[in-house]
């Protein structure tokens, strides 16, 4: 019953709908009333107990009766509100959610909003009502007594600093341990690429070098080709050097920085990519880096899951945040599952605060919108 804080800014209500939200704000002090009865009940029965019970019952139906204000309310200022209770076990049992459910302080101002919606907001809905027919004043005076009450509502029952704060502590607590994670596994890889690989290479030409030494009065021809064979396992390291230095950074990014890794993500993947890009600025490589193996993803899935013909890439930057969005025609069904590359996506842009917003219905098509808050570079006139 909570909103995620990362979910794009939503188009506020317009009129017409503001003035449905109006005469809903009246009706819905009906069940406030029935909450503030069941309330003071369960007070007059706690001394015998069953008044606990009876008001971690009411707290869960509350839960429902105030996201419905929370919602409206984030209508009509086109801004998320996310409740944030404190999560609850299901496999705790009654007495552990219980107890949850009393010591959460965002459940009883849930119990303070009660008194607020039967008193003040009823009173706004009324007034906001009656000034939607006087013309012209309540063109602009309804609109505006609707969004002073969105604006209290989410004083009350929206996130406050703490939970803001806690909440935050916590993504950057999980996205520290993830980075370290994978960290480690990209050393690991790094290790093994470099033992097996171009290392296992250069012992090669090491030892072709001395044979060919040795060869190289008795049987010039051998020599010849022993030094042949060295030239050509000198390039294969090389080679798989590159390719494992452009794995930790893309040497593109570097060059022509995120506007050209786009690009050349979008020349070598199968299938017709079209980018739609404006981008001028540079970015902190880290950022780059991130939003590149990000977009990289999403073309794998594209090609390797959805069966994508056709692919749209659009980049922009605009008000501190870079947002990309990759839409394709595949056959959708794409989803965060844990160890999947949609979930190293997300994990890869919390370390950022960045945000990646999936829609993927069944049959398709599939958009991912990634959203990274940050500031170009300034780069020195200077060498």
């Amino acid at each position: 019953m909570s909103t995620d804080p990362q979910t794009p800014p939503l188009r506020p209500a317009g009129r017409a709908v503001l003035f449905g939200y109006s005469w809903l704000l009246i009706f819905l002090a009906i069940p406030a009333w029935l909450m503030i009865g069941l309330f003071i009940a369960s007070t007059a029965l706690a001394l015998i107990w069953i008044g606990v019970a009876l008001w971690g019952v009411m707290l869960v139906v509350l839960a429902y009766l105030s996201s419905s204000f929370r919602g409206i309310a984030q209508h009509i200022l086109g801004t998320p509100i996310p409740a944030n209770y404190r999560p609850v076990d299901p496999d705790g049992g009654f007495p552990a959610a219980l107890r949850v459910r009393l010591t959460d302080p965002a459940r009883w101002r849930d119990v303070a909003y009660l008194f607020f919606a039967i008193t003040v907001g009823f009173v706004i809905g009324i007034a906001a009502v009656i000034a939607f027919f006087i013309f012209p004043i309540g063109y602009w005076l309804s609109p505006w007594l609707l969004r002073t009450w969105a604006e209290m509502t989410q004083t009350i029952i929206g996130p406050g600093d703490t939970e803001e704060l806690k909440e935050r502590i916590g993504k950057l607590e999980r996205s520290r341990s993830e980075t370290v994670d994978h960290s480690a596994a990209e050393l690991r890889r790094i290790e093994r690429d470099l033992h097996d690989g171009a290392q296992a290479r250069l012992v090669s030409v090491a030892i072709e070098l001395g044979l060919a030494e040795s060869a190289l009065k008795n049987d010039p021809t051998l020599a010849k080709q022993l030094v042949t064979n060295a030239r050509k396992s000198t390039q294969e390291a090389l080679a798989e050097m590159r390719d494992l230095v452009r794995g930790i950074h893309p040497p593109v990014l570097a060059d022509r920085g995120l506007a050209g890794g786009i690009e050349a993500l979008a020349l070598a993947a199968s299938g017709q990519v079209e980018v739609q890009e404006n981008l001028v600025e540079r970015f902190p490589a880290p950022v780059e880096s991130a939003a590149y193996f990000s977009v990289a993803e999403a073309l794998t899935n594209s090609a390797k899951h959805a069966r994508a013909q056709k692919t749209t890439i659009a980049a922009t930057y605009a008000a501190g945040t870079l947002e990309i969005t990759i839409a394709d025609d595949g056959t959708g069904g794409a989803n965060f599952t844990p160890g999947g590359g949609l979930e190293g996506m997300k994990n890869r842009l919390d370390a950022f605060d960045g945000a990646v917003d999936l829609r993927s219905p069944a049959g398709g098509p599939t958009v991912i919108v990634l959203q990274i808050p940050t500031r170009p570079v300034v780069e020195n006139a200077g060498g």
